[in-house]
């Protein structure tokens, strides 16, 4: 298959790197030293195990229209990105191209296809005016989970620190050809790539970690066992992921693990920062709304309180709104 991914960074090197070395044709869309790095010498991939593997076949081109129309488009930016890469997807798209969301967060998809009253509708705080679904047709649109823990070490280069299980779901529930086709491939590649027929249950279930333990981390520097472990912030935690439950039942989800065991598997993780630390410690933009900004909007469209939740958006966004007039950042050195 001819597959474009869109963001050359540690999720998208890891599944562009495999499945390159599987024997799939892949295109990364890059930029800058990413773009150079990939062109020059492939894509570097360091195992969990510390074995090195390099895709040397792997492409990268940094606008859409030098790679032409995919089979699949792997979108593995963060999700306040999408909106930028609007032209260069637009390249990527023929007429059976199928759209592969690897976004952590709520995606601005969440009401397309979703049966009941609120099908159709759209989550202002990702998409206020439309452009990304009018760019993305609904047809297109395969939800995928990300699972794996993954750093971009240099550029071109990713390191495995954990996971190589990436879900997959089409928006309807159907079992169609197309994401089985997709799954096989990621298969190949030595992913796991369940298909689900429930792909927003599955969904809010990585939800829960995101909508708590990013915000947290932000605000204190603290690792995910860190979190756990201190009484307070781990009953934080659970609180915030309950508020986040009553929503996610209002719009017809099915939670199948609970608060305790959601918890516990983001502890045995152990000492790992979050993206978001990561990007307060960066000076970059977070990846605030998808993750915590859209919960809140849900809750308000489904009439249920998240005082919790609005609390530490609160927090987050003044520390990102700081950081962004300052152009700086944000972390704990050793003394």
């Amino acid at each position: 298959m001819k597959i474009a991914v869109v963001g050359a960074g540690a999720i998208g090197g890891y599944l562009g790197a495999r499945l390159s070395l599987a024997g799939e044709a892949v295109t990364f869309i890059a930029r800058n030293r990413n773009l150079e790095a990939i062109g020059a010498r492939g894509f570097t991939l360091i195992e969990a195990d510390g074995r090195e593997v390099v895709a040397r076949e792997a492409r990268a081109v940094q606008h859409g229209a030098d790679a032409g129309p995919q089979d699949v488009v792997l979108l593995t930016v963060k999700a306040h990105q999408v909106r930028e890469l609007l032209p260069t997807l637009d390249a990527l798209l023929g007429p059976q191209t199928a759209v592969v969301t690897m976004i952590n967060g709520v995606p601005w998809w969440y009401f397309h296809k979703l049966a009941g009253p609120y099908e159709g509708r759209r989550l202002q705080s990702l998409d206020p005016d439309g452009a990304i679904a009018a760019h993305i047709e609904p047809e297109r649109l395969i939800g995928g989970i990300v699972y794996p823990a993954t750093e971009l070490v240099a550029p071109g280069v990713v390191r495995v620190i954990e996971g190589n299980r990436f879900s997959l779901g089409e928006l309807d529930g159907s079992r169609s050809e197309r994401v089985e086709r997709l799954a096989a491939a990621l298969m190949r590649a030595g992913f796991k790539s369940p298909v689900s027929r429930d792909i927003r249950s599955e969904l809010w279930v990585k939800l829960w970690g995101n909508l708590s333990f990013n915000p947290i981390s932000a605000l204190t520097h603290a690792t995910l066992e860190d979190i756990c472990r201190y009484a307070p912030t781990r009953a934080l935690v659970a609180a915030m992921m309950a508020e986040a439950q009553a929503v996610g039942e209002k719009l017809g989800v099915v939670f199948k693990v609970g608060v305790a065991q959601r918890i516990a598997g983001a502890e045995a993780v152990g000492a790992h920062k979050t993206s978001m630390l990561h990007d307060v410690e960066q000076g970059r933009a977070l990846e605030l709304e998808a993750l915590v900004g859209a919960v809140v909007e849900l809750g308000r469209i489904t009439a249920t309180p998240t005082p919790l939740i609005e609390g530490v958006y609160a927090l987050v966004q003044l520390l990102a709104a700081t950081l962004a007039r300052q152009q700086g950042r944000l972390a704990i050195q050793a003394g």
